[in-house]
Formats: structure tokens, sequence, C-alpha cells
């Protein structure tokens, strides 16, 4: 481009610096004479002062400081600085027209003239408010991380160097983990990890997960400086530049003990749960089919034993019959291991000397042993006496015994053993108070976990196919748990067995001695023939009793409910002497018709026939029980009772 002739190149560079000056808007540049006048103005600084040329031409720069840099006479400095030093840089807050702060990035530089006077000063300001909020806030933003970080004390949070030293340390790490951050900064973060680990090289292989992953976590054991070790949620994050060069490692550790021992426990919890479901729900089942099969029972028993009773002596026929009545009765049996099982077993409760009872069974305990095993009995002195059923706990305890003879292939010794045990109320599954442990122990081949899980679950058995019926353990729980105490099994694989039942105390008070109960002989009947109501919903059930009754000599009026007897009674058409009632009917109980009897004939006796130990809530429990399957002579028996007693 050539210059115009004539024209000044002076002039020409003046007008060019003119026009770039103010093509500036991000910055305010201008100038001022030595005595901080302004002397120009660009648009840059009428952008972001506010004013306009004409507004501020030959007004004093320090106009632009807050009041109290003016009282401190910053303007002055600020001059005085550039020129004597060639030069004033800061950075500080600024005021615009309308009275609003900027924070300015400001530059003064001298002006001198050919002769080394001072022309004045060039100014350059910048706006640097949007940077200084920027790192305003970034400064917050760190104080508040940083805060959090040493506010947090349920978290161990640190930081790694590249090689795995501790570059810092939170409270939460120094209380997860023991350590002051004095104590361990600066050393390698593997000794929080188990000697076993470190020798696995777990240390390294975490640190080189995280650096090629981006991220290691895991859970796992964790020392602590006093040894103790405690299960850790991990997580390792690695920390780069924009570059991607490893500056380190970012680690979170948390105790989760409790929270995994919580899990472990809500599981065990819920197992347990299942569990008791489970076997209440085979209970109510078992229960069921024991009631219904009593049922039967009852019905081929008695007519077995009328069919005995009016047969022939034929020995063609007799031993026919014999076997007939042993099988029923064999069923009756396990109709009572059923009912034991579920608890509805009708016991006799009474205050039983254990060494008394075990001398009893000894011969009959030493038939049941093979040649290759032997009995040893070991009773502590002074043992109190206990409460449960006699027969019932004798059945167990022969129970107990097969079942040790069987565990003992090749023989050994059988320790019949009883002590006082005290229950407290950190006792699992006992109420506080007096008990006798009543324990029967082998020397067999023991189970293992799984089979001692299992050992007392019902139908569950490892004899052979025909050798037990898996009953066994479940009916000597049931037994133990209906009499106030519960059963315990201790066993391990080629160890032995021990199966203890922890029965309750007996009080002389709510007990009689087992020796103290008799039976009247029917012989002595105040009366002969009598008027009998008896009702069952059973049609089985009810003809069996009645042709029992008859064969006894006595009149039968049958009722198929507790409404259908009622209603016989409020008749009249017959003088009743004695109701025998079914406990288990539909829409009314047992126990309820009895309730209503005694209500309009005070004067009247009602047995109730039945194989529950457990009546309904407000059923009197005083009420003569002949439990199902009854024979006639127990028939017989509780008629003599109930007629001697004046019922």
């Amino acid at each position: 481009m050539s210059v115009p002739q004539g024209y000044d190149v002076s002039l020409l560079d003046e007008e060019r610096y003119r026009l770039l000056i103010d093509a500036i808007t991000d910055y305010a540049i201008y100038m001022i004479d030595p005595e901080g006048k302004i002397v120009s103005w660009n648009p840059g600084a009428q952008r972001f002062k506010g004013y306009e040329a004409w507004e501020i031409l030959g007004e004093h720069f320090s106009r632009f400081y807050t009041p109290e840099d003016r009282l401190a006479r910053a303007p002055e400095h600020a001059l005085r600085t550039a020129a004597t030093e060639g030069r004033f840089e800061k950075e500080g807050w600024r005021v615009r027209k309308d009275g609003s702060r900027f924070w300015a990035h400001v530059i003064i530089d001298p002006i001198w003239g050919r002769s080394g006077e001072l022309l004045g000063f060039a100014k350059v300001t910048r706006d640097l408010t949007e940077r200084k909020k920027a790192e305003t806030e970034l400064r917050l933003s760190e104080q508040k991380f940083q805060l959090l970080v040493q506010g947090v004390t349920d978290y161990a949070l640190y930081m790694l160097d590249p090689d795995g030293r501790v570059s810092n340390w939170n409270p939460g790490a120094t209380r997860i983990k023991g350590y002051t951050a004095d104590e361990i900064v600066g050393r390698h973060f593997s000794q929080f990890y188990t000697p076993e680990d470190r020798e696995r090289g777990e240390p390294a292989r975490s640190l080189e997960t995280a650096r090629r992953d981006g991220r290691f976590e895991r859970e796992g054991w964790r020392q602590r400086k006093d040894g103790t070790r405690f299960w850790a949620h991990v997580i390792i994050d690695a920390i780069r530049n924009e570059e991607g060069t490893l500056l380190g490692f970012a680690k979170i550790t948390r105790d989760i003990t409790e929270k995994v021992e919580a899990q472990k426990a809500l599981t065990q919890a819920r197992e347990e749960l299942f569990q008791s479901q489970k076997m209440e729900a085979i209970g109510q089942l078992t229960g069921g089919i024991a009631h219904d099969f009593n049922n039967l029972l009852m019905a081929v028993l008695g007519s077995l034993e009328i069919l005995k009773k009016r047969l022939p002596d034929d020995p063609a026929l007799t031993p026919l019959l014999d076997n007939a009545i042993q099988g029923a009765e064999r069923g009756a049996a396990l109709t009572q291991r059923m009912l034991a099982f579920s608890r509805r077993q009708e016991l006799n409760m009474q205050a039983i000397d254990v060494p008394v009872l075990v001398g009893g069974m000894m011969d009959f305990i030493q038939r049941s042993l093979s040649a290759s095993a032997s009995v040893e009995t070991r009773f502590a002195e002074n043992l109190p006496h206990i409460t449960s059923d006699p027969v019932q706990l004798e059945t167990a305890l022969l129970n107990l015994v097969v079942n040790a003879r069987d565990a003992m292939a090749g023989g050994g010794t059988i320790v019949i053993s009883a002590e006082e045990y005290l229950a407290d109320e950190n006792t699992e599954r006992l109420k506080p108070g007096c008990y006798v442990r009543l324990s029967v122990a082998d020397s067999g081949e023991g189970m293992d976990e799984e089979t001692l899980i299992r050992a007392t679950t019902p139908f569950f058995t490892t004899k052979g196919v025909g050798k037990g019926t898996g009953l066994g353990l479940s009916m000597v729980q049931g037994l133990t748990e209906q009499s106030g105490g519960k059963l315990e099994i201790e066993s391990q694989k080629g160890k032995g067995t021990t199966v203890s039942l922890y029965l309750p105390a007996a009080d002389a008070n709510d007990c009689p001695q087992s020796s103290e109960k008799t039976m009247p002989s029917p012989a002595a009947t105040p009366r002969g023939r009598l008027t009998i109501l008896a009702v069952d919903d059973d049609a089985l059930v009810l003809m069996n009793t009645t042709l029992m009754l008859e064969d006894l000599g006595h009149t039968v009026i049958e009722a198929y409910s507790g409404t259908d007897a009622l209603k016989e009674l409020r008749s009249g058409a017959h003088d009743i002497d004695l109701v025998i009632t079914d406990h288990s009917m539909p829409r009314m109980t047992g126990s309820e018709l009895a309730a209503a009897i005694r209500e309009e004939r005070p004067g009247l006796p009602v047995v109730l026939a039945t194989g529950y130990a457990e009546l309904p809530t407000g059923g009197d429990n005083r009420l003569p029980r002949l439990p199902k399957p009854f024979s006639q002579n127990q028939l017989q028996e509780i008629i003599a009772t109930v007629l001697a007693g004046g019922r």
C-alpha cells in the first residue's frame, strides 16, 4: 500500500494505532497524565467501566478505586511505583460508574519523553470478575470438600502416590484403622492387608487393576494397627491429569463387619423362620392325619376286640385275630408318635423320679441291645423330679437307646446320664428356672453337619428301607417341648452323638407322684345298666363305641353332632346317665358341648374322647379324658371312675 503524496507518515501511524486501540473491547486502554488525569479513552474502557469519553476525560483515575483503596492512597502508590520501578501490576477491586465492583488486572507503564521527562502513563485494565468468581467458587468448593473429608468418620478417605504410599489421611481412617496421620503418611498401604494377602501379592494386584481399569472394588479382611481384623469394602480409583499421567490413587475403605454380621443374623433368622413355618405346617398336617387315623383305628380295634370275645375259641382263628389286633396296636403307637411330633398328644403329666424310671426300664433296655453293646447310667445326687408323661418318656428313652445301638455297628457303650441344669434369661428356648438334663450318649459313627440339621425332621432317617419310620427323634422332640423343655443334639462325624432332653423340674404342689395315681376297679361301679349318650361325627367311630358300650350292658343313644346331642337331652325322651363325646367336631366341639350341658344339666357327667392334648381357649381341662383310640377296658374304666367320683 502506497502512502499518498504529501501525507505525513507519522500521522498515518498514529491513525493506525488509534484504530487498533479502538477495536479492542476486552481491555480498558487509556492514557493518564503525570498527575493521574485521564487524557484518552477506548471503547473497551467504556464497555466495562461504564463511562463515555466525554464524561471521564480530564477526571482523575482514582475514581475507579474503592473508597477504602483511595483512603489508603493506593492510586498514588500505583503511579509512584510505575514511575520509580518502570511498571506497576496488580489485581484488585475496582468500581464502575454505577457503583458495582469488578475484579481487575491492572498494568501501569510510565511514558517518557526523548529528554527523559515523564509524559504520563499508559494504563491497561482487564475485567477478571468471572475468573475471580470461578477461583473463589473453586476455593470454597475445595474448602468444603476438605471439611467434608475431615468430617467423615464412617469411611477411611485417603490418597496414595503412584507407588502406593499414603499421602494424606482423614479422621475416618484414624477411627477405622487406628493410625494417626503422623504415624501412617509416607508408609505403604500394604500394611493394612493381612499377612496372607500380602504373601499372595494382593496390594500390588489391586493397584495394578486400578491403574489398568481405572477402578478397583472388592471386599475382604483388613488389619488395624492393633492387629485386629475387620471386613472391609474397598474402592481404589486412579487419579490422572489432563495428559493422562498417573498422579496417584484415591482410596475409600468402609468397615462393614457389623453389616455382614447383621446380614448373617438376618439370613439365619429367615432360615429359622422358614424352618419353623415348615415344621408347623408339617405338624398341622401330621396332627390332622393322626386324628383321622385314630378314628379308623378305633373302628378296627373295637370291632376286633368284640369279635374276639364273641367268636368261639378256635386255634385256627385266634392267632389271626391276635395278629390283626397287634397290627392295629402298632398303628396306634405310630399315631402316638405323630401326635407327639405335632404336640397334640394327650399327656398324663406327673412328677417323675428319673433314676427310678430308668432303673425300672433297664431289663427291657438290656434286651434291646446287641451282645457287643453295653449301657451305663450316671445320675447326679439329689436330682429333682421332673414333669412329664412317664409312659411317653420311657418310649422316648427306648427310642434314643435303639438309635444309639444302631449307630454303633461295631459295639460300644451307651451312657444314660442326668444332672440338674439352671436356665437363665439368656438360655435359648428355655424359660428361666430349674431343669434336669437327661442325656443318652453313644460312641458310634456320629453325624455330619447336614445330617445333624435334618435329624429331627419328620420321616427323615439314615436307616435302611423298612428299618425306621423317621419319627423317633421327632416324637422325642414333641414330647420334650410339650413338657416345657427342649431337645438338643451334639454330634460329630466319627465321634459319637449325645441327645439331651431338658425337662422342667417338678413342683410337688403342681404334679402328683406317679405312685399316687390309682384307678378304681370297674367292680366298684355303683350302678349297673346305664343310659349313655354317645356323640361323634364319625359314623364308624360312633358305631364302634356303641358296640363296645352295648357289649358292656349299657343302653346307648347316638348323636352325630353337638347340636343333635343337645336336642336329645332337651327332648327328655331318655333319662341320660352319662355323655361320652368326641372333642374334634365341626361347628360345636366336645368341650363346647360339655359347657352347654353344664348350664342345662349341671349334675350330668361328661367324658371327653380325644387324641389331642390341646383344648380351645375357654375349654374345661378338668373334664375326664378318654384317649383315642381306646379299648373296651379303657372305656369301662373311665365310666367306673366318673361314676365313682359322683359326677
